[in-house]
């Protein structure tokens, strides 16, 4: 027995792409119970009268919202009009396959909750892409990975084309920026088991894309509210109070043992760095990070040693910022100093929080 699927399709003039996509999507979907649910955002080419000619042939309908505009808000409204009990989400561009529907379909039939179309799982891939968009994808992704830790088992959390059991986002507030809906779900959803399915991202045949400036900082802004949300914004803001107490430390022995005790300075910086690794990972580890890790001796010093083993590369990388600077820029050896800090400080976020204390 299959069980009803609702597609919600944002669109937003995409006339020229409505009538291949439905044709593509019954041909996908012979023997499912779906609909396609089109959330148009007041488009001005006849799109959604197009649809509208649609619905005596196919299994569409039409929604047009006259004050609102985004996709992700597009999708949130459409799941309240879906009327399956499994959603799928796409995009009219046709830069989404409709012959991966029947695999995220089956997934979902199978016991998964939610199942993710992914460009960078094996058999995955991006039809057309130059150097610079695949690095911003793929930068995308590390960002979402780096402070969104319920993304980190999904390769994919930027996709845009999935499906999910209704029962995942019931009684949750959905409040997503720009276009990204996706990882509204994978943080605040609720689900245990998730599967993803490669798919080549498709080149847009017909239209203009919508990707630009202002999605890329939607994004930002969006990654930045589900921190807050999730408090994963208040750990990284406590991560960064404990590295400033560490550069208060790093400094002030940096200055005294120059200073006072006639150390070289490149040896006295690493008594002083290495002094401010092990006051850093006291503090982060009963503060910043105590919610992911047990409180057993044996595991406090293993997560001490992995602690300074990412330290040790921050060492390196603040030793050689301050011999290159005062050496060669001629900077002050204290000015130094705080670029150095500065670069070792993100390293050793991104590297404890995906290891230390993952």
């Amino acid at each position: 027995m299959t069980e009803s699927l609702s597609l919600v399709i944002p669109v937003f003039n995409e006339r020229e792409n409505i009538i291949p996509l439905v044709e593509a999507i019954q041909q996908a979907l012979s023997g499912v119970d779906y609909e396609a649910v089109f959330i148009d955002d007041d488009s001005k080419d006849g799109t959604a009268d197009t649809i509208r000619g649609l619905a005596g042939r196919f299994p569409v309908r039409v929604v047009v919202r006259r004050d609102k505009r985004g996709l992700a808000s597009a999708v949130v409204d459409g799941i309240g009009f879906a009327g399956g009990n499994i959603v799928g989400v796409m995009d009219a561009d046709l830069q989404h396959p409709p012959g991966v529907l029947p695999a995220l379909y089956q997934a979902i039939q199978k016991g998964a909750e939610v199942a993710v179309a992914s460009r960078y799982v094996k058999g995955g891939g991006c039809e057309g892409w130059g150097l610079v968009r695949r690095v911003i994808s793929k930068g995308a992704v590390f960002i979402a990975h780096l402070f969104l830790p319920q993304t980190r088992n999904v390769h994919d959390p930027m996709s845009g084309f999935f499906m999910f059991r209704k029962t995942v986002v019931e009684g949750v507030a959905l409040t997503p920026t720009g276009y990204k809906i996706l990882l509204e779900i994978l943080v605040k959803g609720r689900y245990r088991q998730l599967v993803e399915v490669p798919y080549q991202f498709r080149t847009r045949a017909k239209g203009e894309s919508k990707l630009g400036v202002k999605t890329q900082l939607d994004y930002l802004r969006h990654v930045y509210s589900l921190m807050d949300r999730r408090r994963e914004l208040g750990r990284f803001l406590k991560f960064c109070l404990v590295g400033g107490s560490g550069v208060l430390v790093n400094v002030g022995l940096l200055w005294v043992l120059t200073e006072y005790a006639g150390l070289f300075y490149l040896f006295s910086s690493a008594i002083a760095i290495e002094t401010s690794v092990l006051s850093n990972y006291i503090f982060n580890d009963f503060l910043t990070f105590r919610d992911r890790h047990s409180r057993g001796q044996k595991d406090f010093f293993k997560r001490m040693l992995k602690f300074n083993a990412v330290s040790l590369v921050g060492v390196g990388l603040n030793l050689a910022i301050l011999w290159l600077l005062t050496s060669f820029a001629g900077l002050h050896y204290i000015i130094s100093n705080l670029f150095g800090i500065a670069a070792a400080t993100f390293w050793n976020y991104l590297a404890n929080v995906l290891w230390t204390w993952r």
